[in-house]
């Protein structure tokens, strides 16, 4: 497989798993149409290789252009009916998902597409229905924990499963604290319901990563509140007082906000 990101932040968010038979998942569709087939194109790969749209929640910047794409390629959309609800009523996606394209899952389940076995489970976040995805294809286990307000053991039985994971970490807490967003903002991003920071996801990992870990992506990055060098810092430190580096035990990444990713091998 391939995994490449096409956005990784507030402004939009749109992940693919690329598989060897010309198969394609895509976890969330939170970009405009012309960014999504400018990254296929650039990575030589025909947009008509995505089976299945996977929506973790129904925040526009995870389902923004999600109608229109799955309209034009006639693919169905797996997610929760909470889910599918949120995006039915969400005003920015102005396409809506047709009935027949719908696909209704719940949280724990377990469906297949194409090569794919795809498990979902809770994540917290202030959007009722939010899920994370376990992909297994040819026995390597792809994980993705993003928008998420607080660790919980669901979450850590599914990195430990990992052989590679997408994991936020949206701000650095002093920067937040510090910064111009105003105070009831700041308190929704540090709320039970809201995103990890920096420390709280670096914490998480460090005390889930097993030895078949082999790369990690830190994503969701906040504009105002943090910086990849920040992130990367932090994970990188705790890690290492866990007995665990980053760069020898697993790679480390932090993904783009607003960049395609290069297309990263999963073997």
């Amino acid at each position: 497989m391939t995994f490449f990101s096409i956005g990784s932040g507030s402004s939009g968010n749109c992940y693919c798993l690329s598989s060897d038979n010309h198969s394609c998942l895509m976890i969330d569709c939170g970009l405009g149409m012309r960014a999504i087939k400018k990254a296929f194109h650039d990575r030589g790969i025909p947009l008509t290789d995505i089976r299945a749209i996977l929506v973790t929640h129904a925040h526009a910047d995870h389902v923004k252009s999600v109608g229109s794409l799955c309209q034009q390629l006639l693919v169905p959309v797996y997610a929760t009916q909470d889910t599918h609800q949120g995006i039915y009523h969400n005003h920015y996606v102005h396409r809506k998902i047709p009935g027949n394209l719908i696909q209704t899952i719940d949280e724990g389940a377990t469906f297949q597409v194409d090569d794919f076995r795809i498990t979902s489970f809770a994540i917290p976040h202030d959007c009722v229905g939010h899920v994370g995805y376990t992909i297994e294809i040819a026995g390597t286990v792809f994980t993705i924990v993003t928008d998420c307000g607080h660790p919980t053991d669901i979450i850590r039985h599914h990195i430990m499963r990992s052989h590679y994971l997408v994991l936020e970490a949206n701000y650095d807490l002093d920067m937040l604290l510090h910064g111009r967003y105003p105070y009831r903002l700041k308190t929704r991003i540090q709320g039970d319901m809201g995103h990890l920071d920096n420390t709280v996801a670096a914490q998480l990992l460090a005390e889930s990563a097993t030895p078949q870990l082999r790369h990690v992506w830190l994503c969701h990055l906040s504009q105002e509140n943090n910086t990849p060098e920040q992130a990367l810092h932090a994970v990188t430190t705790c890690l290492r007082s866990h007995g665990i580096v980053a760069g020898k035990d697993f790679l480390l990444d932090a993904l783009e906000r607003k960049q395609p990713s290069r297309a990263y091998e999963i073997v």
